[in-house]
This record gives C-alpha cells, structure tokens and sequence, in this order.
C-alpha cells in the first residue's frame, strides 16, 4: 500500500466530501450535521496548506486548516482539522497527514495551530498528542448535537521554528 501526500486540489472535492460525510455520521467527529457544497468549504478552510492522502488515485483522507480569528495578530494561528475514510482508520494514515500539515502550516508561518476534538473521540486526541500537541482545556458542553451535549477537548502544538 503506497499512500502519496499531496496538495488538495478541486477535483478532490468529492472525494473528500464522502470522507467528511463519514465523520459527520460518527456523531463525535464534527457538530455539522450537513455536507457543505464546494463555495462554504472552500471559505472555511485556507487555501494552503490542503493536503490528501491517496492510494491509487483514490482519496483516503485529508487535512486542512481554518483561521481561528480574522485579527492580524492571530494570522499564524489555526485550527486543524484532519478525517480518514473509515476503511482506512488505523493505518497511521492520519498521522502521515497531520505531521505533513505541521511541516507545511510552518512553512507558511502559522506558530500555533490548535484542535478542538470530541472528548469520547479518544482516537484523535491520542493522534494529536503523538504529534505534539498538549491539552490545554476542555470545554464543557460546549455544543449540542441530536439532542446531546457533547465537551470538546482544546488542545495546541507551538511551532518550536516559528514564533518563538
């Protein structure tokens, strides 16, 4: 199994949009309860670094960022967000796409990049930390889904090259 990282390009869109269709149904990945079309995703995420996960042409995850504030001073601050297709779980595929999404955030000058996750999505929180990133919080019930309130755990990973 060969998995090429690679820029995210348009054409990826819904091949992406199945895989975030995925979480949307695991209840813990996402408070979306809809599919975004191609205008709504495409301004909720920077528009670099996008990163896709692939095997033979096939996308098999994605990470992408989102600013946390529209302010200059938090122009190198973001949120990440990271899904694999569920037949691919567990294959270290996330964290192939997490780290190459640090390398590149940096590259571009992001200095803070934070994470807001589940706190029963035990898998991402663990994936997180094994790529530096340290719990800072928890936010409780934070927000309420299918009649659910649900707690996020905030978590951060300071760039040890940008911003210090």
């Amino acid at each position: 199994m060969c998995i090429v990282l690679r820029a995210f390009r348009k054409d990826d869109f819904q091949q992406v949009l199945d895989i975030y269709g995925d979480g949307i149904r695991t209840g813990i990945a996402t408070f979306e309860t809809k599919l975004p079309d191609w205008s709504l995703w495409n301004k909720k995420y920077i528009d670099h670094p996008r990163i896709v996960a692939s095997i033979d042409q096939d996308i098999v995850g994605f990470a992408v960022l989102s600013k946390v504030s529209q302010r200059e001073v938090y122009k190198g601050v973001a949120e990440v967000s990271v899904y694999v297709a569920k037949p691919m779980q567990g294959k270290r595929i996330g964290k192939q796409l997490l780290l190459q999404l640090i390398k590149e955030s940096e590259s571009r000058g992001f200095w803070t990049l934070q994470a807001s996750i589940f706190k029963d999505n035990k898998i991402s929180i663990h994936l997180h930390k094994s790529c530096g990133f340290r719990v800072i919080g928890v936010r409780e019930k934070i927000g309420k889904l299918n009649n659910k309130w649900f707690d996020n755990v905030l978590l951060e990973r300071r760039s040890h090259h940008i911003g210090i």
